[in-house]
């Protein structure tokens, strides 16, 4: 049976390629080393967990939810946006609740792109901006994030004609997968590109929450004018360490938010109600458990920075998010030397040319792993010769 095009057009996806080599190298008996999946290795906080237990009991869960989210929870979305960033928003009107940021992102296009419109994807970045742009049929037109830049994208390098045709702008930062980082000056450039060209700006905000040093990321919708012309998708996933709960949101400007509702009303039948009130647990209790784990990032971070330099790697700490963007030594691609560590080590690292051709010469180490084990990984490294 032939397949549709739109999958035929898509590679498979690069996060399930990497379960299979780590699954493929513990049957042949390595003891694997993985940075590849940035899945928070940390439990749940325990007011979470408990909250979901409670919830889960009470039999008023266990029919339908609400389609665009608990009010409830979306009151509380709300709440944190205020207290955290100093936003204020319209919790019926300009809050939904997604199973998890991954799926708004990926259904967004559908909302508004017809078959030969453009988006613009960040690139490198996660793939499914661009993978959301290919099932609805548009074409993902790839903005360059350089090093020397910042990894921020160039507005007034993209062709005003492409500019025109575009759709919607997918922004990320702090950045999946550079640690890349953005100020308000350039959310308020973004803002300004947005309107120049009548285009919807939808910002990934998932790692905001993951930040070191004192550093605190702002939120794109604290920008003038961004509720004007954007949303912004956000997650439980990482803060809370909840990745396997799927709970997220979009927020912002009114319109986009009621268009991917009604997508959303008509596809799927919204986020088991317990696992929302667990949510609202989250975002109302303590910040202490967040600020525990970025302590435990940072050191991670700290303990696999100054490993990499002191094999020769030119890298940066990230001042946020659970990676770090490393290139790769002198004469191998982004898989080739993936392929290297794998073989010689047992070390499992992500190649950055699966976030896009603008992540050719890089890979990406998650930090969510012990950091006895990042300490033995680059022991491993040391031994096996590799250098920079």
């Amino acid at each position: 049976m032939k397949v549709a095009e739109r999958i035929q057009a898509i590679p498979p996806y690069l996060f399930a390629q990497i379960d299979r080599k780590i699954a493929e190298a513990k049957a042949a008996g390595v003891d694997v080393i993985s940075f590849g999946i940035g899945d928070p290795d940390r439990p749940t906080p325990a007011h979470i967990v408990a909250e979901l237990a409670r919830a889960a009991e009470d039999p008023a869960n266990h029919r339908y939810p609400s389609y665009e989210g608990l009010p409830a929870f979306r009151r509380a979305v709300a709440d944190w946006y205020a207290r955290r960033f100093g936003v204020t928003l319209d919790p019926d009107r300009e809050v939904i609740s997604l199973i998890g940021s991954k799926e708004g992102i990926a259904h967004i296009s559908l909302c508004y792109v017809d078959p030969g419109d453009i988006n613009l994807v960040p690139d490198p970045g996660y793939p499914v901006y661009a993978l959301g742009t290919i099932f609805a049929g548009g074409e993902p037109y790839k903005i360059p994030l350089r090093a020397e830049k910042g990894f921020l994208p160039d507005f007034s390098a993209i062709p005003s004609d492409v500019a025109r045709r575009a759709k919607l702008l997918f922004l990320n930062y702090p950045n999946n997968p550079t640690g890349a980082v953005a100020d308000l000056k350039f959310f308020t450039e973004a803002v300004e590109f947005a309107r120049q060209y009548d285009l919807v700006i939808c910002h990934d905000a998932a790692y905001t929450e993951i930040a070191f040093d004192g550093y605190q990321p702002p939120s794109f919708l604290q920008a003038p004018g961004a509720r004007e012309v954007g949303i912004e998708f956000h997650s439980l996933s990482k803060t809370y360490n909840m990745t396997g709960w799927r709970l997220g949101w979009a927020c912002g400007n009114s319109e986009v938010i009621e268009a991917l509702g009604r997508l959303k009303t008509n596809i799927d039948s919204g986020v088991f109600q317990a696992i929302q009130y667990a949510g609202i647990a989250a975002l109302q209790g303590p910040d202490e458990p967040v600020r525990t784990m970025c302590r435990v990032y940072q050191e991670r971070r700290d303990v696999l920075v100054q490993g990499l330099r002191d094999l020769g790697c030119p890298v940066a700490p990230p001042k946020a998010t659970i990676y770090v963007w490393a290139p790769v030594p002198a004469g191998h691609t982004s898989t080739s030397f993936t392929e290297l560590l794998l073989e010689r080590t047992g070390i499992v690292v992500t190649p950055g040319i699966g976030y896009g051709e603008g992540g050719e010469g890089f890979v990406r180490f998650s930090l969510c792993l012990e950091v006895e084990r990042i300490k033995t990984a680059v022991e491993r490294m040391r031994r096996a010769g590799i250098r920079w």
